[in-house]
């Protein structure tokens, strides 16, 4: 089933739901950086989070989560963006991608343990002005709890967050996820009554592993609510990654640092933390590089 998202509201507008299937874009992520069962779990989910989150904003914004906590896996970075209408890309990265630990008391991937204790970062950039960031401490490390708090606190919207990555030793099962935010104006009850029904819920892996689509997950989350899809999007792993900005980063070292780079090495080599393409610059292009500084006069 290719990777999915869907927005929807309930009839009398008091919920919005996104929700979604991301099995593909895990798929891929877990191979690009070869990462151990607990690792593709838990930057499975955020990756997940991130394109769900994506997909309730306007405009070409781009969106980044990175969580640093104290936890083996240290921290991990996901960045979503449109590179087409009605198509999100996602990209992510964990410092340290071979970490597995036992599975915790409920028979699950431990992801909070592999986190740890720390904070989450989420940046809105805009192709005009400065980005927009937000900042909270981990609720549990378990990625959808953390999601949770963060649209609490830094945008003030009750909401339930359910993400999830199911793998056996083949590889990704499946993945994906739900968020459903309470609307500015609606009744006090309507969170608990959400959240109570979101308990009773099978996991979204679960759902999908046995055929649910991107539609039957929201649908499932509203549960007797009268929901309205509103909008689809596509889902893949996407890399914003150029040569042109390895050799802007590359100028960034300046000239004497370059210089040392040109005797010293037949050739440069830099890799892509988010896909791991590699680019390689043979020394006379790091010399050509070098004369750009110097016609610059830097």
């Amino acid at each position: 089933m290719p990777d999915r998202i869907v927005t929807a509201t309930t009839a009398d507008g008091s919920i919005s739901i996104v929700a979604g299937i991301t099995t593909e874009l895990v798929r891929e992520t877990q191979r690009r950086h070869e990462l151990a069962p607990t690792a593709s779990a838990a930057l499975g989910r955020l990756v997940t989070a991130g394109a769900l989150l994506r997909a309730t904003l306007k405009g070409s914004e781009r969106l980044s989560l990175q969580i640093v906590g104290d936890g083996p896996l240290r921290s991990l970075v996901a960045e979503v963006f449109i590179p087409a209408p009605q198509h999100i890309g996602a990209r992510g990265y964990t410092q340290v991608p071979q970490v597995d630990l036992p599975l915790n008391a409920q028979g699950k991937f431990d992801v909070g343990g592999a986190v740890g204790s720390g904070r989450l970062q989420v940046t809105r950039s805009y192709e005009v002005g400065q980005p927009y960031m937000g900042v909270v401490a981990l609720a549990t490390g378990e990625i959808g709890d953390d999601i949770a708090a963060y649209l609490v606190d830094s945008e003030q919207i009750p909401s339930v967050v359910a993400v999830g990555v199911l793998a056996n030793p083949a590889g990704i099962k499946a993945s994906g996820g739900a968020i459903a935010q309470v609307m500015p104006g609606a009744d006090e009850s309507t969170i608990d009554a959400l959240e109570a029904h979101a308990r009773r819920l099978p996991p979204v892996t679960t759902q999908i592993d046995g055929g649910a689509s991107a539609e039957d997950l929201a649908r499932s989350l509203a549960g007797a609510l009268d929901l309205r899809i509103h909008g689809a999007f596509d889902v893949s792993f996407a890399c914003r990654c150029t040569r042109e900005k390895v050799e802007v980063a590359l100028l960034g070292l300046g000239r004497d640092e370059l210089a040392k780079i040109r005797s010293e090495q037949e050739q440069t080599e830099a890799t892509c933390e988010f896909c791991k393409r590699r680019y390689v610059l043979t020394r006379d292009e790091v010399g050509s590089l070098i004369g750009r500084l110097e016609q610059r006069g830097t």
